[in-house]
């Protein structure tokens, strides 16, 4: 018989209890909190997250505390929202001195080790680990960087973007200039899997596996490229009037992505398949460092937290990338397996965000999180009552902050002077803004009060003119239709190829 606590659905199981188990976090970038089987993801093949679904348990409503890399990461592992630990947007950085997940556990006695993405500035910045085996988006050096070495002692120097083209290709699905054997998911999964067989088992290890993709561009492997048809992937969700569900935020990422001309179905379609690929390839790969994880005797003695940074809108409301609180790009996957501590098949959902993974290692590994925005989600999980999880992207006249408590979500564009309220249990595609509507006045006052309490009771005035949100000059829409474009190349070569005869006087200023 089932039980049921909260809104979380618990299968009765036997129990296996352990003392400061061994924590694997695996952390894919830029995947949708709908982008996997057990989601409900039409036609998306991913038998291994399925598998740690039905093992553990599946937080649905897993927010994250911004919908960019770096914000959402630095929120990750400190378990504090942007606005406490310092970093609201790519170019910022966490104040200094701040705790973080493994350099707790590192003082705890256990053995930290970073694999794939960390995107901490300076790169090899340890932000408390052991040790690191690194593969960035866009590579620096081959010093600095683990993955780039290992291709250049393959032979293959010749590939200078080995995560795909960028720029202008940005989102224009690829086929990866790689054999699969070589790419990134796949050495991010043998690094992992190599630090597993050589661990020392004298104390427990923390290991975060963090791989670059899904994130674009979309360059699956052959013949992974082939896994999924154009046309077979549905539509993106453009309800009538979706112009209105834009932010500036994703007006302006539409174009320096170059995906602002309007919609193109069959690209749309086209995007979504090689970005499934990514997944399923990637899938595959966990499959392979949890066959390694058993075959060490330590898959019941490990805490398994596997979840994204942030989403992909992917066409929806005629939008591409990340940066907006939208469910597409605001709401992450979220799985924990750890038998005795996570119910096998439970389903969570109360409101989550990534600031509890950090409790919730700490508390699995008996130490005390300190000063934390977020909380044990086996105790979320095991416990009743509202509550409301945070976000914000950047600041000033771009900010945009967030709240949500699993079923009403409310943020406010500064640049845009509009609120945005939606129904998530009786809209959970968010086809209505209810903000300007009289029936749920009473809802947006009080999101908007939780969302201002929390940050005022944190001292954050910057957003506020008193009780109302601060109306700074909004940032400018550019006439030029080539404004904002982004140049991405890698930093390590020349990004200006030089030909006799064909190399141009002038070139376009590199961004």
């Amino acid at each position: 018989m089932d039980k049921r606590i909260g809104l979380c659905t618990f299968p009765n199981q036997g129990c296996f209890v352990t003392s400061r188990p061994n924590i694997l976090l695996i952390q894919t970038d830029q995947q949708r909190g709908d982008a996997f089987g057990a989601a409900g993801a039409p036609l998306l093949q991913t038998p291994v997250l399925d598998r740690l679904a039905a093992e553990g348990t599946n937080f649905t409503r897993c927010y994250t505390p911004s919908p960019v890399c770096v914000p959402a990461r630095a929120a990750m592992l400190t378990g504090l929202l942007p606005h406490r630990n310092g970093c609201v947007n790519n170019g910022g950085g966490l104040r200094a001195g701040l705790p973080t997940m493994m350099g707790r556990l590192t003082e705890a006695g256990y053995a930290t080790h970073g694999v794939g993405k960390m995107h901490f500035s300076p790169p090899r910045r340890s932000m408390g680990f052991q040790s690191l085996d690194l593969s960035e988006e866009i590579p620096r050096s081959v010093a600095e960087d683990d993955y780039l070495g290992f291709l250049q002692a393959q032979g293959y120097t010749h590939v200078h973007e080995p995560h795909g083209v960028r720029s202008d290709m940005y989102y224009v699905p690829q086929v990866s200039q790689l054999p699969a054997h070589l790419h990134t998911t796949a050495w991010t999964a043998d690094r992992a899997a190599a630090f597993l067989r050589g661990w020392d088992q004298s104390r427990p290890f923390f290991l975060w596996t963090s791989f670059i993709k899904p994130h674009p561009p979309f360059d699956p492997p052959v013949p992974w490229n082939k896994l999924y048809r154009t046309v077979d992937m549905p539509l993106p969700l453009r309800p009538e009037g979706y112009e209105m569900w834009q932010t500036w935020w994703m007006r302006h990422q539409n174009r320096y992505k170059y995906r602002e001309g309007g919609p193109d179905d069959t690209l749309c379609r086209t995007i979504r398949a090689a970005y499934y690929a990514c997944i399923s390839f990637i899938d595959y790969h966990i499959g392979r460092l949890l066959r390694v994880l058993a075959s060490t005797g330590q898959m019941d003695r490990t805490l398994i937290l596997f979840t994204s940074d942030h989403g992909e809108l992917l066409g929806d409301f005629g939008s591409f990338g990340k940066r907006s609180f939208l469910e597409p790009a605001g709401r992450v996957p979220l799985l924990a397996r750890l038998p005795g501590r996570f119910a096998a098949g439970a389903v969570c959902d109360r409101a989550v965000s990534l600031v509890d993974l950090m409790p919730t290692a700490l508390a699995a590994a008996e130490v005390d999180p300190g000063d934390t925005d977020g909380r044990d989600l086996a105790e979320v999980a095991g416990s009743t009552g509202d509550r409301t999880v945070f976000g914000q992207l950047d600041q000033g006249a771009r900010g945009v902050y967030m709240a949500c408590d699993g079923r009403w979500k409310y943020f406010h564009s500064v640049a845009d002077r509009r609120d945005y309220l939606f129904d998530l249990h009786n809209d959970p595609r968010e086809l209505h803004n209810l903000a300007a509507q009289p029936a749920a006045a009473a809802e947006l006052v009080e999101m908007r009060r939780r969302l201002r309490d929390r940050l005022l009771g944190d001292g954050y005035d910057a957003p506020f003119d008193g009780e109302a949100w601060r109306q700074p000059p909004a940032p400018p829409e550019p006439r030029d239709a080539d404004a904002d474009r982004i140049f991405q190349e890698a930093q390590w070569t020349d990004p200006w190829p030089r030909f006799a005869g064909y190399t141009p006087a002038w070139r376009p200023e590199r961004r």
